[in-house]
């Protein structure tokens, strides 16, 4: 699987951002792309499917990203994470760095930068979960 086949979950509060960034994944780069609302939605998702990159916005109702991004690493999963946020607020970055975030990006994004830190995340090996459950995207 070359990484333009890789599967891609998104997650974000704000539906017309799910919806313009799932576009613009499939278009730009023949992602294979799933939307989730909240990281709670996407939580219950992955018994049936683990993505190979998981872009999360960070300031979320009930779980924010650098939660979500805790969570993961305490329940045993390692799925390449991608930070994206119109809040970069002094220590934000690192914190979720040293959470396990192995991008993150400031909105207005570039699809070049938003591209490449996709593929950089995966072929970066951070990617294979250590637990996961069969399943089709």
């Amino acid at each position: 699987m070359t990484v333009s086949e890789n599967q891609i979950a998104i997650i974000d509060d704000d539906p017309s951002v799910c919806r313009a960034l799932g576009r613009l994944l499939r278009s730009s780069s023949s992602f294979h792309v799933r939307t989730y609302s909240s990281a709670s939605e996407f939580i219950d998702s992955l018994e049936l499917q683990v993505p190979d990159c998981l872009i999360t916005d960070l300031q979320m109702p009930e779980m924010s990203g650098e939660e979500l991004l805790r969570f993961l690493a305490d329940t045993g999963f390692r799925i390449p994470t991608v930070i994206l946020t119109a809040h970069d607020q002094d220590g934000t970055q690192e914190r979720c760095r040293q959470a396990g975030a192995a991008g993150f990006l400031v909105k207005p994004v570039s699809v070049d930068e938003l591209l490449g830190t996709i593929e950089h995340s995966i072929l970066d090996g951070l990617g294979h979960p250590l637990r996961a459950v069969g399943g089709d995207w």
